[in-house]
């Protein structure tokens, strides 16, 4: 246990004696170990153990925030001292602490730390080999490895007290193929809030031979056209564009400084009837996924969307009283460095009742996005640009060639409303999500799906 109970009922005691209306209490301590192999070398593997603690104290619209990396007694009430005279006035009190039961659990078969690191290597040898074997195309392989172990203790002023163990796992590899002078990459990853269990049945060759597989396809790529399309959006993979596009403007802060496209349109139509949009924290093992969220509210599933009516937003503390709503377990942060906000966990489409055949044979022609890169978006209007790192042209009804250089371009709001197939073949995928310069695990997903009158930015000269 990081900290007991009595030090931290004074340590938040501290923090209100010279006002505030609330103060909450965030420790952690971590534990993370990372691999990389280059061109068929172990380059470096490095742990690292994190520890440390915040106070933040709440009075109206006023936020203190502090933290130390030290967790001992005099170190800890410095700090919640620091931050009570951040905002005198007011006068809260603290209620004695009891716990909170936690909605979801999250089992982890075999402990990262019990695994050696020669065996987390032989990972990365492993999806290595998987990759070069693909064929003599490949010319580059970038594996890694990672793991965060952590254990979290969350308290506050109305008394509740959460705690949680957490532990992540991934494995990302980089290919890059090249043939006759054209060079191209493909990327695939592995990870959730699991043990390494995630890693049987051949999971890190599987990495390797995928991102393989997408550089040696795309050496036979075309230049991509451009103008408005049809695309499909190949399952899990266009998760992330709605998670940037749509996601971000569904965060109460963008919602509450008038910085969303959905604010003020709850109940309203924003999307298609084959759209319902879910964000969920508490699918068991899944990437995104905790107990809690960071303020120490049980996670759960919310309902942005249901069949394309806006029904809701995602909610930290303070933004649901500001708005007089509870808060849907969206409190998140990077670590104890960082004050928690308002963020997504896994946020995907629900399935449909297509087929991806159907859908591509009820495309006479169309652009076919099957593994985007990165992305930007503008929350308050929904404008997005994204890239498309492996694209097919999509003719009378069938998959043709493969297609580079392509961008999507395209506002959210209107991507939503333009749905007009969603297939059944559901998938998730995983990632990390930066805003106000903190990282977060997320995931995306949704099955295979339709967008009619996207533009497509491409290469191809006429």
């Amino acid at each position: 246990m990081l900290l007991d109970e009595r030090l931290i009922e004074k340590a938040i005691g501290t923090a209100l004696e010279k006002g505030g209306e609330f103060a909450d209490l965030y420790a952690e301590r971590g534990y993370t170990t990372s691999l990389s192999l280059e061109d068929d070398k172990l380059e470096k593997i490095s742990r690292g153990i994190d520890a440390g603690a915040s106070i933040r104290v709440v009075r109206g619209n006023s936020i203190s925030f502090v933290s130390t990396d030290r967790v001992d007694e005099k170190s800890l009430l410095a700090a919640a001292r620091l931050a009570g005279e951040g905002v005198l006035g007011g006068g809260g009190s603290a209620r004695a602490l009891h716990g909170v039961t936690a909605g979801s659990v999250h089992r982890i078969e075999i402990a990262p730390e019990s695994v050696s690191a020669s065996e987390k290597a032989q990972l990365l040898r492993d999806a290595n080999a998987a990759a070069r074997a693909m064929g003599s195309e490949v010319v580059q392989v970038s594996v890694g490895f990672s793991d965060e172990v952590s254990e979290i203790q969350m308290a506050n002023s109305d008394g509740e007290l959460a705690r949680e163990e957490r532990a992540r796992v991934r494995l990302i590899a980089r290919v890059v193929a090249a043939r006759g002078g054209v060079v191209q990459t493909g990327y695939d990853s592995i990870g959730a809030h699991r043990g390494m269990e995630l890693f049987s049945a051949g999971a890190a060759q599987q990495v390797g031979e995928t991102a393989a597989s997408k550089a040696i396809v795309m050496l036979d790529s075309r230049p991509s056209p451009s103008g408005k399309m049809t695309v499909v959006m190949h399952r899990g993979f266009g998760g992330v564009l709605f998670h940037e596009a749509c996601g971000h403007g569904l965060e109460a802060d963008a919602v509450e400084k008038g910085a969303s496209v959905f604010a003020g349109r709850v109940g309203e139509r924003v999307a298609s009837e084959l759209v319902t949009l879910v964000d969920d924290g508490s699918i068991p093992n899944e990437w995104g996924s905790n107990a809690f969220d960071d303020e120490g509210v049980p996670t759960r599933r919310n309902i942005l969307i249901e069949k394309g009516i806006l029904k809701g937003f995602l909610y930290d503390r303070l933004r649901a009283r500001n708005a007089g709503v509870a808060p849907t377990g969206n409190g998140r942060r990077q670590s104890f460095r960082h004050p928690p906000i308002p963020r997504m966990t896994n946020t995907f489409i629900l399935a449909g009742d297509s087929t991806p055949e159907q859908i591509i044979a009820a495309t006479e022609r169309g652009f076919y996005a099957k593994t985007l890169s990165g992305g930007q978006v503008e929350p308050a209007t929904g404008d997005f640009v994204f890239g498309v790192s492996e694209g097919y042209l999509i003719e009378n009804g069938r998959v043709s060639y493969p297609l580079r250089g392509a961008t999507l371009i395209g506002n959210g709001f209107t991507a939503l409303r333009n749905v007009d197939m969603v297939a059944g073949d559901f998938e998730m995928n995983i990632g990390v999500c930066g805003k106000d310069g903190q990282g977060v695990p997320v995931g995306s997903g949704q099955g295979t799906l339709r967008i009619l009158d996207l533009t497509v930015g491409g290469t191809e000269v006429a």
